[in-house]
């Protein structure tokens, strides 16, 4: 079964939406966005790089002596096709079906936004002398951070919009490119040089 790159890639798919649908079942109320992002940054790396490994480790056994070329394909063609119905699937479902959870996200990136412009501003007033250069210029900051977050809930930009579906597409790309050079380079058999 994990010699069928395409059975690997759906693989991916099903075990990320798992993750996106208990996430937004369980923890929607409990800083949904930030949940959210966390799952992103480190669950699903991990996923795409057991799904690769499953992939190329499987194909190696079956077949003992692996070319470059083989095992790179074995690597980035399941984790691609993963990452690829996910991210459709996951936007054509905030897009079309549940719209509360794209306004939710939206609301709470701005408030996330917000909260983060405070936060350093209140740690920053700690450190610093009132009346200071380097406090002169975090209050100089912090008002271009607070026109910035006007000018965001001015526009009332939708952050999870297909243009920013497909940065994050692209940036999964990126990961899936190294991370098949590096199985690639692992996997290849010396007797192929």
């Amino acid at each position: 079964m994990f010699r069928n790159v395409y059975a690997v890639g759906f693989m991916i798919f099903i075990a990320i939406m798992a993750a996106f649908f208990i996430t937004n079942i369980f923890f929607r109320d409990v800083n949904y966005y930030r949940t959210s992002m966390t799952l992103n940054a480190f669950l699903l790396p991990f996923i795409f790089a057991v799904g690769a490994f499953l992939s190329v480790t499987a194909y190696s056994r079956w077949k003992k002596a692996l070319s470059f070329k083989e095992a790179y394909g074995r690597a980035f063609i399941p984790m691609f096709i993963g990452g690829l119905l996910s991210i459709a699937t996951i936007f054509l479902y905030i897009t079309y079906v549940d719209k509360d959870t794209k306004d939710l996200l939206n609301h709470q990136y701005i408030e996330s936004f917000r909260t983060s412009l405070e936060d350093e501003y209140q740690k920053s007033t700690k450190v610093f002398k009132p009346g200071s250069e380097e406090m002169k210029d975090v209050e100089k900051k912090y008002a271009e951070g607070k026109i910035r977050l006007a000018e965001k809930e001015k526009k009332n930009e939708d952050m999870f919009s297909g243009k920013y579906f497909l940065y994050v597409f692209a940036g999964y790309c990126a990961y899936f490119l190294i991370l098949s050079l590096f199985f690639g380079s692992f996997f290849r058999t010396r007797s192929y040089q």
